[in-house]
C-alpha cells in the first residue's frame, strides 16, 4: 500500500516555488514510518529547512498527528507555524487547546486559554476547555465553563453535552444525565448515536434496564440517527452485565446486521460478547468471519480470541489459536503469549508457562512487567516468596510498556510484609522495601508499621527508625508508636 493511499489524498503540491516543502507534509512527516520518535525527527529536519507550506497541509497533518494520538510532535508544529506568523482561525485555537492539555497537561491548557485576547474566545475555544476538564474528570470546573458559556449566550453542542454526560458517568453521577438530555431537546440540540449510547450507560448504571429499551424505542421513532453497531454492543454489553443473556444474543445479531462495513472492532465486541453469554459456536463463527475480512489478522485479535477461549474454558481452542498465530506472525507479541502464560500459570502448569516464556524469549519477545507479575502471582499463591521478590524486582526494573512506572498492588505489598512479620525477618524486610522504592516514592504507613512490628517480633532495635519515620514523612498508628518507642532503646 502506498503512502498516498495510507493517508488518504490531498490538494496539490505540485509545481510550487522552490521556498516551498517539495511534498506535501504530512507525507514528509511519516516518511520513515509512523512512530513518534521518526516523526519527530522528520519535523526537526522540516523547521530547520525553513521551508514554506500551505495552511490547508499544516491543518490536514495536525487531524492526521492527533488522530495517531502523537499530540507532541502536533503541538510543536501548531507553534511553529504561530511562530512563522500563520494566522490561526478559531476553530485553529481550539485544536490548540486541545493539543496543549494534551501535551502538556491541564494547568497549561488553561494558561493557554486564559492569555488569548477575550475577542478569541469564541464557543469553540470554551467547548476544547470544557472537553479538557471533561477528560480529566474535573466536575466543577466542567460546570463552571458550562455556567459561562451559557451567559455568554455561546451555543453548547452535542459534543459539549456528550463530554458533559461522559463525565458524569465516569465520576459516578448517572442521575445527571436525563436532565441534560431534557436541557439539549428544550435548546433543539440533535441527539447524535453517541448520546443514546451515553443515555443508555447512564440508565443501566441505575439498573434501569426497561429505561434503557425506552431509549433505543425513542432513537427509532425519531429517525433522524441511525443506531450504528456501536448502539447494539453497548445494548448487548448492557443486558450481559443484567445477566439477561436471551436479549444480549438479540443485540449481538442486530449488531451483525449492522456491520456492513466489516469494522474490526465491530467483530472483535462480537467475540467478547458472544464469549461472555457462553457462546462457543457464535465466538467461532464470528472468528472465522474475521479471519476472512482480515487476512493479515492483527496481533491484537488473535490476542482477544485466545483470552474469549480462556474465559470460556476451552484451553485446546486457545492453544490451536495460539499456535496458529505463532506460525504465522510477524511480530513475536509478548501480550499474546502472556494470555497462555496466565492460563498456565493459574492452571499450576508452572513447566508450560516457564516454556512458553523462554520460547516468547528466543522468538524476540522478552518478559515484560506483566509476564512477570504472572509467575509474581503464581508464587504468591504456592508461599514462595523468595521467588516472588525475583519476579517483582525484575517488573518493576522494565516498568511498564508506555515508560511509566510498574507499582505492584497494596495487596501484594501487604502479604509480603506480612510474611516478614511472621517470619520475624527483619533483613528480608528490609531488602523487600528496599526494592519497593524504585517504584514508590514513599512506601506509605502500613508498610512500616509492620516493619516495626516485624523489628519487635525479632528483638531487633533500630536507632535510626524514628529519623527515617520522620524523613519519610510517615505518621504510624498508636500501637506502632508504641512498638516504636521499644525498638528504639539502645
Amino acid at each position: 500500500m502506498s503512502v498516498m493511499q495510507r493517508y488518504g489524498k490531498c490538494k496539490s503540491v505540485v509545481k510550487r516555488s522552490k521556498k516551498y516543502l517539495d511534498e506535501a507534509l504530512y507525507l514528509k512527516l511519516f516518511k520513515d514510518g509512523g512512530s513518534e520518535l521518526n516523526v519527530r525527527q522528520q519535523l526537526n529536519q522540516f523547521i530547520k529547512s525553513g521551508k514554506r507550506v500551505y495552511k490547508w497541509e499544516v491543518g490536514d497533518t495536525l487531524k492526521k498527528l492527533r488522530q495517531r494520538k502523537l499530540y507532541q510532535p502536533a503541538l510543536k508544529l501548531s507553534e511553529t507555524m504561530a511562530k512563522r506568523n500563520m494566522i490561526k482561525t478559531v476553530s485553529d485555537q481550539a485544536i490548540h487547546i486541545d493539543l496543549v492539555a494534551k501535551a502538556r497537561g491541564i494547568v497549561a491548557a488553561e494558561k493557554y486559554f486564559v492569555d488569548l485576547p477575550e475577542s478569541k474566545k469564541n464557543h469553540l475555544c470554551y467547548g476544547a476547555l470544557l472537553n479538557c476538564y471533561c477528560k480529566e474528570l474535573m466536575t466543577d470546573k466542567a460546570e463552571g465553563v458550562v455556567e459561562k458559556m451559557k451567559d455568554l449566550d455561546f451555543p453548547l453542542s452535542s459534543l459539549s453535552y456528550n463530554s458533559l454526560m461522559t463525565l458524569y458517568t465516569k465520576v459516578g453521577q448517572p442521575e445527571k444525565i436525563p436532565s441534560i438530555i431534557q436541557e439539549m431537546k428544550s435548546s433543539n440540540i440533535m441527539p447524535d448515536s453517541y448520546t443514546y449510547n451515553v443515555w443508555m450507560r447512564a440508565l443501566a448504571a441505575v439498573n434501569d434496564i426497561s429505561g434503557v429499551e425506552r431509549v433505543i424505542d425513542e432513537m427509532k421513532r425519531d429517525g433522524r440517527v441511525t443506531g450504528d453497531w456501536t448502539t447494539y454492543s453497548n445494548l448487548a454489553s448492557i443486558y450481559v452485565d443484567a445477566n439477561l443473556f436471551e436479549k444480549a444474543e438479540g443485540a449481538l445479531k442486530e449488531l451483525e446486521k449492522r456491520n456492513g462495513y466489516k469494522d474490526l472492532s465491530a467483530y472483535q465486541f462480537l467475540i467478547t460478547l458472544y464469549g461472555k453469554i457462553g457462546k462457543v459456536y457464535e465466538v467461532y463463527r464470528v472468528w472465522r468471519s474475521l479471519r476472512l475480512a482480515f487476512p493479515k489478522t492483527a496481533n491484537i485479535s488473535y490476542l482477544n480470541m485466545i483470552q474469549v477461549l480462556v474465559n470460556l474454558k476451552d484451553l485446546p481452542g486457545a492453544e490451536k489459536c495460539f499456535r496458529e498465530w505463532e506460525s504465522s506472525c510477524t511480530t513475536y507479541d509478548i501480550r499474546v503469549a502472556n494470555v497462555l502464560i496466565g492460563t498456565y500459570a493459574k492452571l499450576d502448569m508452572l513447566e508450560k508457562a516457564e516454556e512458553l516464556k523462554e520460547r516468547a524469549r528466543r522468538r524476540g519477545a522478552k518478559p515484560n512487567a506483566k509476564t512477570w507479575e504472572i509467575f509474581l502471582d503464581h508464587h504468591l499463591r504456592n508461599a514462595d516468596f523468595k521467588l516472588a521478590v525475583d519476579c517483582l524486582s525484575e517488573a518493576i526494573s522494565i516498568g511498564r510498556g508506555n515508560g511509566e512506572k510498574w507499582v505492584p498492588s497494596s495487596e501484594t505489598i501487604g502479604i509480603m510484609m506480612k510474611h516478614y512479620e511472621q517470619e520475624k525477618d527483619v533483613d528480608g524486610a528490609e531488602e523487600f522495601i528496599e526494592i519497593l522504592k524504585k517504584s514508590m516514592e514513599s512506601v506509605g504507613e502500613e508498610v512500616f508499621e509492620s516493619l516495626i512490628r516485624t523489628y519487635a517480633a525479632a528483638g531487633r532495635t533500630s536507632a535510626a527508625m524514628k529519623r527515617r519515620l520522620k524523613m519519610e514523612n510517615v505518621n504510624v498508628n498508636e500501637d506502632a508508636q508504641k512498638l516504636l518507642e521499644a525498638i528504639s532503646e539502645e
